[in-house]
């Protein structure tokens, strides 16, 4: 006896569980993903700004009062933040390696770094 052999249609789903679907096939050209992003403009237009007094800082006016907390040290070599500084130098530095280096600075040097951060004083 001979095997007949049988044609059938494989069916299968259009969309497998395990499969990631890709990004064109989830959306075709022109569709929209989702998330739009706005301008300032638009932004400005929706939050209505003229209604806000003048003195609270907004979008439109940048300028606002200083602030409460004090500034960041920071050291003058690395731009680490400084939590130590020379009182020979004046110089603001970060750890024991900076500290080598900024003992062995020529004072031309010295007072280039002070002067970077405006405080420049004329060591003896």
């Amino acid at each position: 006896m001979e095997l007949d052999v049988v044609k059938a249609e494989l069916v299968l789903p259009t969309h497998l569980s395990f499969k990631q679907v890709q990004m064109y096939e989830k959306y075709p050209k022109g569709q929209s993903r989702g998330r739009h992003w706005k301008h300032l403009k638009q932004i400005l237009q929706a939050e209505n700004y003229q209604n806000f007094p003048p003195d609270e800082p907004t979008y439109v006016n940048i300028e606002s009062p200083p602030s409460m907390h004090p500034c960041k040290k920071i050291c003058d070599i690395t731009g680490y933040e400084a939590p130590y500084y020379d009182p020979r130098t004046n110089l603001r530095y970060a750890n024991a390696d900076v500290f080598k280096l900024v003992r062995s600075l020529p004072n031309e040097y010295v007072q280039r770094y002070l002067a970077l951060r405006n405080a420049a004083v004329v060591l003896k």
